[in-house]
């Protein structure tokens, strides 16, 4: 069974769809200050990457990696938009979803950065 949600078709989805991902994107730049933070490094990070890479493969990596940084950190946004959503009270559960998020964009900002080691330096 489809969602009511879900009806538009074809090119009209498409539309929706772009239109609702412009919107994500808007909104966390907006109201998530780590988001903020990260798409200024992004800004001068991913044409750095196109740039200083010697190769096709160095430059898809460096860039890469920074756009993984905010594909994650948009994600980690919204599990906290969410919990928030749910409840405002202290409980268990709620830390941990909005740790291990957290978490997750560590791992993305430390990944981003052995890139660039590796890349760098290799």
């Amino acid at each position: 069974m489809n969602s009511p949600h879900k009806g538009a078709t074809g090119l009209k989805r498409l539309i929706n769809a772009t239109r609702y991902s412009l919107s994500g994107l808007a909104a966390a730049a907006r109201h998530e200050e780590a988001f903020r933070q990260e798409l200024i490094l992004a800004a001068v990070l991913v044409p750095l990457a196109l740039w200083i890479g010697r190769s096709g493969v160095e430059r898809a990596l460096l860039a890469g990696s920074v756009l993984v940084v905010l594909i994650v950190e948009l994600l980690n946004s919204a599990v906290e938009a969410t919990v928030d959503r749910i409840s405002l009270e202290d409980h268990l559960l709620a830390k941990r979803a909005k740790d291990i998020g957290s978490a997750a964009v560590m791992l993305s900002l430390v990944s981003t950065a052995l890139v660039w080691l590796l890349v760098l330096t290799g």
